[in-house]
């Protein structure tokens, strides 16, 4: 018998055909909606593969429901949505995909604050339900993005090619990480800053670090109050790294200026979520690596990872 792949959406044929020879292809039948837990439960129970996208929870329970496991695909670059002890502690190869959608995901980030900035989504909205009725002179005016200041919290391959970007509108570009960028530094004119000097000074911020322990709520009250009135704050890593409650507060009080976001801690993001309230946030579904390119990319990846491990190789994206 063939072993068994569980994929947790539907995908392109092109995409899970290399699988086929080698492995039972099966599938969740919807691309847009969540394969309920009861189902998962039950599909890894015979899997020997599992390749997932980044609101499935691979929590403890899972994994131990799954005794052929071998792999988790995950089709993203962060994996916060895996047990990653447990997944260790049962020798579970976990994966991911990254390189592949840095360029992309860099591509949205600046739209969404170009977006965010000159406030394209409150006026399409306005212009669509008629609410357009004459020019003014301070109509929908918005923020400069052209030599203003970016900080980008969180300097990897996602951050530096924002910061490229950034070059071209004439931006002064300040950034935190965990460790410095010389290079960039001295090739590019990035500079780095301390956390709270980054907020004080920058137009705009965006977070772009992964979700981890330490990074966990790291944009609260405390650090929207250090930025200036008028910043406008930028979020296309993960919805736990800031405290939505503040970051409500903050823009209903006019503690900053606006925000954009791609990501929220909740994933989907209920209609009703505060912060879908307010007219100063450009909000996005998660489509920081949404181009087709890109996503079948990331698509072969978690193949590749999948034959790996089964004809013996090291998996390139091992993580676990």
């Amino acid at each position: 018998m063939k072993p068994i792949v569980y994929i947790t959406r539907k995908l392109p044929e092109e995409a899970v055909a290399p699988l086929r020879d080698q492995f039972e292809v099966r599938m969740w039948e919807s691309e847009s909606e969540a394969v309920p837990r009861s189902v998962l439960l039950e599909e890894v129970a015979d899997a020997d593969a599992l390749w997932t996208v980044v609101t499935d929870a691979v929590d403890r329970d899972l994994l131990t429901a799954a005794p052929k496991l071998k792999i988790v695909a995950n089709m993203a670059v962060g994996y916060n949505n895996i047990d990653t002890v447990a997944a260790k502690e049962r020798d579970i190869v976990v994966t991911n995909t990254p390189g592949v959608l840095t360029e992309t995901t860099a591509d949205l980030t600046f739209a969404l604050l170009l977006a965010t900035a000159r406030r394209l989504g409150e006026a399409e909205q306005d212009l669509r339900e008629g609410k357009w009725t004459s020019w003014t002179p301070m109509g929908y005016t918005g923020m400069d993005v052209g030599g203003a200041t970016l900080g980008i919290i969180g300097m990897g391959r996602i951050g530096e090619a924002v910061a490229r970007r950034a070059r071209g509108f004439d931006m002064r570009v300040l950034y935190h990480n965990r460790s410095r960028k010389k290079e960039a530094e001295v090739q590019f004119g990035f500079e780095y800053a301390e956390l709270d000097k980054l907020l004080q000074e920058a137009d705009f911020v965006i977070t772009l670090a992964p979700f981890t322990p330490e990074t966990a709520g790291l944009i609260g009250a405390r650090e929207l109050a250090l930025m200036k009135k008028t910043a406008v704050f930028i979020n296309s890593s993960r919805g736990g790294i800031v405290d939505e409650t503040a970051l409500y507060e903050a823009l209903k009080n006019g503690t900053i200026w606006a925000a954009g976001l791609d990501v929220f801690e909740t994933e989907p993001v209920p209609v009703d979520h505060p912060l879908l309230s307010l007219p100063n946030v450009t909000a996005l579904p998660h489509i920081g690596s949404a181009s087709v390119k890109t996503r079948l990319a990331m698509m072969n990846l978690n193949v590749q990872a999948i034959l790996d491990v089964f004809e013996g190789r090291e998996p390139q994206n091992r993580v676990v």
